[in-house]
């Protein structure tokens, strides 16, 4: 029988090492708990009928300018694409659907510093183009944006937004063609806007919590 050695085993590496996974696992429920714990106490805004509506009076305001022109409809990724999808079911006359990827926010609920992912394509030249965003907050997107298309050089540009923040001092905004609700200056989710990457599927819209940040 072979005489004990004096030194203890070395652990396996295979089970001393950190599972990236499990980390990786943790925080996305940490994340996805505190998403439904935010809707829990979120306040409701406007249901799903106030939406629709909102929606189906922004597309008759913007038939008159639009019809006749074989518009882009150019949805801002990632909340502008509920809006977009939702106002083209109401036209009646042709139209393409194009994007841009540009945010403030990322998944924070806090505004920080404008990030573009895609700018306008240079395809935009010449023609009339319908920008589509879910929420007009201080200005700062809808503002590079236009300032964008004017370098791609297209021959008119509209604005739709869902949501107008009601924001009290600070640089005037830009000026939308059809809007559909107003709100508070609150962070609100739902119809495309999201808390933290979750929610934007919600057919109604929600102010979160003043405390639910904290």
């Amino acid at each position: 029988m072979p005489r004990p050695s004096g030194k203890k085993r070395a652990r396996s590496s295979r089970r001393s090492a950190r599972d990236p996974s499990s980390s990786s696992k943790a925080s996305a429920a940490a994340a996805a708990d505190a998403a439904v714990a935010a809707r829990r106490r979120a306040r409701r805004l406007y249901t799903s009928r106030d939406v629709a509506r909102a929606l189906k009076r922004m597309a008759a305001e913007l038939t008159a300018p639009l019809a006749g022109k074989n518009p882009v409809v150019l949805a801002v990724m990632d909340g502008g694409v509920f809006t977009a999808i939702e106002l083209s079911r109401h036209f009646a006359f042709p139209h393409e659907f194009d994007y841009v990827d540009v945010t403030r926010y990322g998944r924070r609920v806090t505004g920080g510093e404008l990030e573009w992912r895609v700018r306008p394509s240079a395809s935009l030249a010449g023609r009339t183009v319908l920008v589509v965003d879910d929420i007009l907050d201080r200005g700062q997107t809808l503002r590079a944006l236009m300032a964008e298309l004017r370098k791609v050089g297209v021959a008119r540009a509209y604005t739709a937004v869902l949501v107008v923040k009601r924001v009290l001092g600070g640089r005037p905004r830009p000026r939308v063609d059809a809007a559909g609700l107003s709100v508070e200056d609150v962070y609100v989710f739902g119809c495309g806007m999201d808390y933290r990457g979750y929610w934007r599927e919600l057919r109604s819209i929600y102010a979160l919590d003043a405390g639910a940040d904290d």
